[in-house]
């Protein structure tokens, strides 16, 4: 294998952050491109406030190319894989005269999985303390179904004391019952570890793993939208990924495992025509809405495997149209289906967010407003000092919302799913110890 070496960690000319240095990093691994960022955090104290600290964002560094080895967000040849995120990283480091260590991570394969469980511990009337808290949140994660999977984020949504729901922090507060309503989302353990090993064969330690509509999210939503409830839908290259926020915290995510690039496969084989061709086609001239000018205007389109301008065909572009319409009418019947299932269609609101590098041919927005029935806007990556206007577009989404989750990552909940009835003795005497005293 022919792997093509990070140069800037070799170059003295560049240097490596320091144990606590405010430097962050990213890599969205994609199915049709990977994109590395590095940024600086930079804290400001604002006088008008009392002094109060504020922390912001510095683009340094970025690379991105097409994927290779990856599909369907899960990877297909480590190997390739392997060169494209070294790749990627080395143009980051160049641009930004800095050597990286840590990345955070995107998830997009192994099929996750939400799973909602609750959790109760009893007080006894006294003032809840953080112990109160971790008990209940363990009762909830022994809850946790998932044989055969990986817990990947577990986020408490909501505390209830007593007959009093909604409660963001209990501490502090008197009550008899403690309860705890957990979001658990959980991959399959393979792709996972793949991905893993992808990102370690570069000398990297993995810093975070997000799945990628999370990140998605925290890069294109407003808090009032959070808050409120919308959907996210992140429309990706193999992938479309969905994730619904309400209250600020993620409720529901989900992945369909279709993307633009199956929309590029239909037209290739639809018209006899290359690939690169019809990517280009696509992106030119795809449209899910139909025109009266359609039957008019005709487009060239070559034979695949001919050579010479007699294999050159016309067509109307209603026929384009024809082929593009249809596979994007079945991504978003399906993310609607999904969302009905979840019973988090209400929650959800009235308010839906586009994003990723499909969502910006034109008619996707019209056509979705029409299936989903909901208020469609689309999501642009929130700007940050330093960065390219080339990145300022939904294809980065997920890149510039790892750098979001790694500026204010959600807090570190560890649970313990529950184990198979043969635990040794003393294991459970330990745990039932723990529980009690």
């Amino acid at each position: 294998m022919n792997v093509v070496p990070l140069h800037a960690r070799k170059n003295q000319h560049h240097r490596r952050p320091a144990p606590n240095s405010p430097i962050i990093a990213a890599i969205d691994v994609g199915s049709t491109k990977i994109c590395c960022l590095i940024a600086e955090v930079r804290t400001t104290r604002n006088r008008a406030f009392g002094g109060a600290k504020t922390q912001s964002l510095n683009i340094l560094g970025v690379g991105h190319q097409a994927a290779v080895g990856i599909r369907c967000g899960s990877i297909t040849d480590i190997d390739q894989a392997e060169i494209a995120i070294r790749l990627v990283v080395d143009a980051a480091e160049r641009m930004a005269g800095i050597s990286i260590d840590q990345v955070y991570v995107n998830v997009s394969g192994g099929r996750p999985r939400c799973e909602a469980v609750t959790g109760e511990t009893r007080v006894g009337g006294r003032e809840v303390g953080p112990t109160d808290v971790e008990r209940a949140i363990q009762v909830a994660g022994e809850r946790i179904q998932a044989p055969g999977r990986v817990v990947l984020h577990t986020t408490p949504v909501q505390y209830a004391l007593d007959d009093v729901r909604g409660i963001r922090d209990p501490r502090g507060m008197f009550g008899e019952k403690l309860g705890v309503d957990l979001n658990v989302v959980t991959v399959e353990p393979g792709p996972l570890r793949n991905l893993s090993l992808a990102i370690e064969r570069c000398h990297l330690d993995i810093a975070g793993l997000v799945i990628a509509p999370y990140a998605a999210g925290r890069s294109v939503l407003v808090e009032d939208e959070m808050a409120m409830g919308v959907t996210c839908i992140d429309m990706g290259g193999g992938t479309t990924s969905v994730a619904v926020f309400f209250e600020g915290n993620l409720v529901f995510a989900d992945v369909i495992p279709i993307g633009g690039h199956h929309i590029t496969n239909d037209i290739a084989r639809g018209l006899s025509t290359p690939i690169a061709h019809a990517e280009r086609m696509k992106t030119l001239y795809g449209s899910s809405i139909p025109s009266a000018l359609d039957e008019r205007e005709l487009l060239s389109v070559p034979l695949v495997g001919e050579r010479g301008t007699d294999t050159v065909y016309k067509i109307p572009r209603s026929m384009l149209t024809g082929i593009v319409r249809p596979r994007l009418e079945e991504t978003f019947e399906l993310i609607k289906d999904r969302l009905q299932a979840s019973g988090f269609a209400k929650l959800a609101g009235r308010r839906m967010v586009l994003t990723g590098g499909a969502c910006q041919m034109t008619g996707a927005r019209e056509l979705a407003s029409q299936i989903l029935d909901r208020h469609i806007r689309l999501g642009f990556p929130q700007p940050l000092t330093g960065m390219p206007e080339a990145i300022r577009s939904p294809n980065f989404a997920v890149a510039s919302g790892l750098l979001a989750y790694a500026l204010r990552p959600d807090e570190s909940i560890m649970v313990e799913p529950r184990r198979p009835r043969n635990d040794g003795y003393m294991r459970r005497v330990g745990r039932w110890f723990r529980e009690s005293f």
